[in-house]
Order: structure tokens, then C-alpha cells, then sequence
């Protein structure tokens, strides 16, 4: 089979955004949305997606930021914590309050339901830091739809904001996985205590854990904290959830 990548426009509610789908030339896959972090579509994460498509998935990456942005959504090279990119950052960030980001969340799962390319049933989802939360969230939104959600080194998973992903837990009938990052500001290791402390009280499938030795970003290929084995083991869990969560009906064959 030849998997095939598409440019295409999503209309929203509140704008277009762009987004990638990877797809087979043949035959109807099981749906899975690919959240990027806030570095937002670049080559890294595209070659990410194509990978997990090739797994036996149609997968949709949309660009998140499309209230700010076109694509690219960076038009120099990004700095964590240099003044323009924090600046960038926080531009990307405004808009998508927890509401836009449930609401964007539905779409994406409507939209993807609506490929030829899709099979019926079950739909995965993944995030990465900034959108592991927003994974979270697309579980809540689409309860009906979303089987299985995960999130790697993402942040902000359980504060004490009123609208805190944690505090979703109660909407989601999803496996849910967390992978987490090591000394990690976004997401320290008493958040992660108190993350594991609701998803047990909540009763639902999950799985939580930290990567020994790998930062804040290790999935992303050619970032400066790339971990390469911690990387092929995160891809492992992910692929193994999304088969066991969307595959029990033999729905990937062609």
C-alpha cells in the first residue's frame, strides 16, 4: 500500500485550520487525531504522524493554532525561553481557552469521521506537552468516539485552575496513558502524585508513568532534549494502546 499525505483546510467554527492526513491509498483505517506541541507542524512532527499511519491508522494532524496562525506558525527559529518565543507562545495560547479547545476537539473528530479513509468505530488520540491536556479534554468532549487518549511529557495535567484536564476524568470512557517527562516545570512530580491519585479514584483503564532520563520534549525528533530509545518506547506504548483500544474488531484490514 502507498500511504498518501494531504494538505487540507478544516472548517471551524471560529476559522479554517490546516491540517495533515495521512491515509492508505486503499481500504478504510481506524481514526486517530495527532495533537502537536506548541513548536506547532513542522517536519518532525509530520514525519510523527506518517510513522503512526503507517501502523495501520488514518491520522489527522491539525494545525491548533490556526486562530493565530497559517502555517508555518513560526517564522524564525523557536528559542524556549527567549523573549520572541515565549512571546509566540503565549499568542498561541490565548484563544485556546479550555471551551475553544473541547470545541475544536469535537470538530476534529467530526471532520475525521467524515473521511472515505476512515473506518467506522472507535478513535484514537495523542498529544504532546502543550496538547496532552488537550487530549484529555478531545476524551471528554467525545466520549462516544474516543477509546484511547495519551499524552506524552504533557503539561498542566493537574492544577488547581478550576478548569483543570484532570478534573474531566468523570466525562471520559477512554484508556487513557500518561507519559511523563522528568523534572519537568509544567508538570512536577507532586502534580503526577496527584494525577495517579485521580485517575484511581476515577476507576477507568489508565496507565501513568515517568521515562527515567528523559526531558521535557524527548519525543520529538531533532529537539534538543531527543531521546532516542525513550522515543522508541513511548511510540511502543502508543501503538500498543491504540491496537488494543481500536483494533478488537479487526476494523484496520483493508
Amino acid at each position: 500500500m502507498t500511504m498518501i499525505e494531504e494538505q487540507i483546510e478544516i472548517p471551524l467554527a471560529d476559522g479554517t485550520s490546516e491540517a495533515y492526513l495521512y491515509r492508505e491509498e486503499m481500504g478504510r483505517r481506524p481514526g486517530v487525531l495527532f495533537l502537536t506541541d506548541i513548536g506547532g507542524i513542522r517536519d518532525a512532527n509530520r514525519g510523527m504522524a506518517r510513522r503512526l499511519a503507517e501502523e495501520g491508522y488514518t491520522v489527522l494532524m491539525p494545525n491548533l493554532f490556526y486562530r493565530t496562525s497559517r502555517l508555518p506558525v513560526f517564522d524564525f527559529p523557536p528559542q524556549p525561553g527567549e523573549e520572541r518565543t515565549d512571546r509566540r507562545f503565549a499568542e498561541f495560547r490565548l484563544p485556546l481557552t479550555p471551551e475553544a479547545m473541547e470545541r475544536d476537539a469535537a470538530a476534529y473528530v467530526d471532520f475525521l469521521a467524515g473521511r472515505d479513509s476512515v473506518a467506522a468505530g472507535p478513535f484514537g488520540v495523542v498529544g504532546f506537552c502543550f496538547s496532552g491536556g488537550m487530549a484529555v479534554r478531545t476524551a471528554a468532549a467525545r466520549p462516544d468516539r474516543i477509546a484511547a487518549a495519551a499524552s506524552f511529557h504533557g503539561g498542566s495535567l493537574c492544577t488547581d485552575a478550576p478548569a483543570s484536564p484532570h478534573l474531566l476524568l468523570p466525562r471520559i470512557q477512554a484508556e487513557l496513558y500518561f507519559g511523563h517527562a522528568v523534572e519537568d516545570r509544567s508538570m512536577p512530580a507532586e502534580a503526577i502524585q496527584r494525577l495517579d491519585q485521580a485517575l484511581a479514584a476515577w476507576g477507568g483503564a489508565f496507565e501513568s508513568e515517568v521515562y527515567e532520563g528523559a526531558r521535557h520534549g524527548w519525543t520529538v525528533p531533532g529537539g534538543p532534549v531527543y531521546n532516542e530509545p525513550q522515543a522508541e518506547r513511548a511510540f511502543r506504548k502508543l501503538t500498543a494502546l491504540l491496537s488494543r483500544r481500536l483494533r478488537q474488531d479487526g476494523m484496520a484490514g483493508g
